[in-house]
């Protein structure tokens, strides 16, 4: 499969379904963040799923055990691969969204993915809101513990991957802040090539910006296509 998860960080809902059905071919899947859940409104994952590609729902729910099992039911039932949540709500949090994400998918194949630590924090920011220790060691701790409560995956940053193999190596790892070469970090503080996140151990890639900014947007995924496939040609 294609790793590479194209954020629709658009406005609209026309906007973000126009650009995916141009992509559909080059990519592996789409992401909706919050900007199109706050704007068009959740129903933009139902008419983004009927492309036929996984739908990673980057709603990063946070809120009382019950609350997220209500919500990750609805976005299941609107056909959400993958959900996030905060990893740092807790375990009975995350397990309450496992069981709401089954139960609206009716069979589905579905995920949830807890955020570790985000890729626009770094080990300062962290000490700023009370949390001790490097951020690899953050990420580690509620790695294990997204494990222990029945998520899919986590996601994190490229530089995290190593710690988060260490601790619980069956998750799927998904990695933002992705920047092809030659791209601005824009407000991302720990960034990597989609290259040098995939030899990491990478099993997913969130790619915006690079992508949906693009003067050509089809031609930038199909550059990065072409970049991971030579590099997994040479074993690079």
């Amino acid at each position: 499969m294609n790793p590479v998860l194209v954020a629709l960080d658009l406005p609209t809902a026309e906007e973000a379904v126009r650009l995916a059905e141009r992509l559909a071919p080059h990519v592996g899947g789409f992401k909706v963040g919050l900007e199109l859940l706050m704007g068009p409104g959740p129903a933009t994952v139902a008419a983004i799923r009927r492309l036929g590609k996984p739908v990673f729902v980057d709603a990063k729910l946070a809120d009382i055990p019950n609350t997220v099992e209500a919500a990750a039911r609805q976005l299941g039932a609107l056909g959400a691969r993958w959900v996030s949540v905060h990893a740092s709500g807790g375990a009975d949090m995350m397990k309450a969204a496992v069981a709401g994400l089954e139960e609206g998918a009716r069979g589905n194949e579905t995920g949830i993915l807890a955020v570790t630590v985000l890729t626009s924090l770094d080990g300062a920011n962290l000490a700023s809101v009370g949390i001790a220790g490097t951020v690899g060691k953050q990420t580690a701790r509620l790695a294990r513990l997204a494990a222990s409560a029945g998520a899919e995956g986590v996601v994190c940053s490229v530089r995290e991957l190593g710690d988060v193999g260490q601790v619980a190596p069956a998750l799927l790892r998904v990695t933002p802040g992705i920047r092809p070469t030659g791209s601005s970090p824009d407000d991302q503080a720990r960034v990597a090539t989609p290259t040098e996140a995939v030899k990491r151990g990478a099993n997913l890639l969130v790619i915006g910006r690079p992508i949906t900014r693009a003067k050509d947007p089809v031609a930038a995924a199909r550059m990065i296509k072409e970049e991971l496939a030579i590099s997994e040609e040479l074993g690079l």
